[in-house]
């Protein structure tokens, strides 16, 4: 494959990628602060400023731990089963779970001990008895698993309790609890890690890969998002616990889950590392899918015909960035269509998308030189000349863990992290970047679609070219 002659990310970035330290401030004004990772002095419009004594987790790594001792919250589908997959994580055990029903504790502590994994304490029966689980001193992460509408509150606490924190998506629902958490977490200086599974696809990873190495050329714009036939799910009595995620789209008009497409878009083009998401503007289909299924597969004595469903069937965002490039990301759980997170980034020199091809990959590519005559190429080979070193390294691993092993590398990279004391890939400025879209689109389709700001949570820090998902080969400490 010829090689394009273009300044690659990695060439810019030089050694740091090893160490993880900030780059210069590609020629901005607040390139001084790149080698503390400290904001600028005087806050951006609309920012709130810092508290005395707080400061900027960019580029913080772990304490190195010999063992990462986790805490579960939230034991439902989703929940059980990465308790699991902490469980077999080299390094990891898992001390404590907890859920507001006591029952699933006690089946999930049964099951880690028929695994041959030492019996967790249990906590459940009552709402707060994740506070109770978060007095442990023998916790090191809290992995978060519950309902959306409890990640702030609990992420919170376990960041108060001194715990670094692995929440499931989204962080927060609210522009503000997303500031608040990136405040206390800087206060505490406890990382908080969104628990984005995508970004640590295959493809995904393989595309990011490529992007920094130059292979599209300039990146100009991308597209993702969490398009998914969840109807069947929504109307189940026993998937979601109490229909919780149905009747959100009874009181919410927003794009709920884009991160899942958003996140490896953002990765690739260095939102928070060099570029950063400024505005955002919402379109909502109508709501129809829900009724429509509801009307032809649903008995007429189930609860939810008590229920009027106003989220749009498909939210898309347009977002633009500091760097002059676009990203659309879309929501839709309520219509007839096969899984899609589209993942699709196109720049100066070719093209990637995601679920389009024909290979097994599902990829397809069109890059110059290499390509020509308006045909798309398989992305087979391209995948395996950019495949990202967790996957090259833990693939076989892998294959046994949940989506298709993004859950698996997820975890054994945060156990990896954290015992090697090294800097989080996702850090809690990009968790916050990539659940923005969620309040955001709300306000925007509120103000009839027009653009509205996304917040800077990084408070100027952005401009800093930095590593993230895109680290080199490291090992895991080994067990003793």
């Amino acid at each position: 494959m010829p090689k394009i002659p273009a300044v690659s990310r990695r060439l810019l970035l030089g050694g740091t990628l090893a160490t993880g330290a900030v780059a210069t401030g590609l020629g901005s004004a607040t390139g001084a602060t790149a080698a503390t990772g400290a904001a600028p002095s005087v806050a951006a419009a609309g920012t709130p400023g810092r508290r005395p004594g707080q400061k900027s987790m960019i580029n913080v790594p772990f304490e190195a731990y010999k063992t990462v001792r986790v805490g579960v919250i939230g034991l439902g589908n989703r929940g059980s089963g990465m308790t699991t997959g902490w469980s077999v994580i080299p390094g990891c055990v898992v001390t404590a779970v907890c859920d507001i029903r006591a029952d699933r504790a006690a089946r999930t502590a049964e099951g880690l001990v028929a695994d041959g994994k030492p019996r967790p304490a249990e906590y459940g029966g009552s709402a707060d008895a994740y506070a109770k689980m978060l007095r442990r001193d023998d916790i090191d992460l809290v992995y978060i698993a519950t309902p959306w509408e409890f990640h702030y509150e609990q992420g919170k606490a376990a960041l108060l309790a001194g715990k670094h924190v692995v929440v499931e998506l989204p962080i927060a629902t609210e522009v503000s609890q997303l500031w608040d958490l990136v405040d206390t977490s800087e206060r505490t200086r406890r990382n908080l890690m969104l628990s984005e599974n995508c970004s640590y696809g295959r493809n995904e990873l393989a595309m990011l890969k490529m992007a920094h190495e130059g292979l599209f050329g300039d990146v100009t714009n991308g597209h993702g998002g969490y398009l998914h036939d969840l109807r069947e799910l929504l109307f189940s009595d026993t998937y979601y616990t109490d229909a919780w995620r149905r009747r959100w789209h009874t009181r919410s008009t927003a794009s709920f889950y884009a991160m899942h497409g958003l996140a490896p878009i953002a990765a690739a083009m260095d939102i928070n590392r060099g570029d950063r998401m400024t505005t955002l503007k919402a379109t909502a289909t109508a709501p129809k899918g829900l009724a429509d299924y509801r009307e032809r597969f649903v008995p007429k004595s189930h609860p939810s015909w008590r229920e009027t469903y106003i989220n749009g069937d498909l939210v898309s965002c347009a977002i633009e960035t500091a760097n002059g490039r676009t990203i659309r990301a879309e929501h839709d759980v309520s219509s007839p269509r096969p899984y899609s997170r589209i993942n699709s980034l196109a720049g100066s020199r070719g093209i990637f998308e995601d679920y389009a091809g024909t290979s097994a990959t599902g990829g397809r590519i069109y890059v110059e030189p290499d390509h020509g005559g308006h045909s798309w190429r398989d992305f087979d080979t391209y995948l395996k000349e950019f495949d990202h070193w967790l996957w090259k390294e833990l693939g076989d691993e892998a294959e046994n863990g949940g989506h298709g092993g993004m859950d698996y590398i997820l975890q054994w990279r945060t156990v990896q992290l954290m015992r090697a004391g090294l800097v989080p890939d996702i850090d809690v400025y990009d968790s916050a970047s990539w659940c923005a879209p969620v309040p955001l689109s709300v306000m925007s389709l509120a103000d009839k679609g027009r653009p509205v700001a996304v917040p800077d949570f990084t408070r100027g820090s952005w401009v800093n070219l930095r590593s993230g998902l895109d680290s080199r080969n490291t090992d895991m400490p080994p067990v003793s």
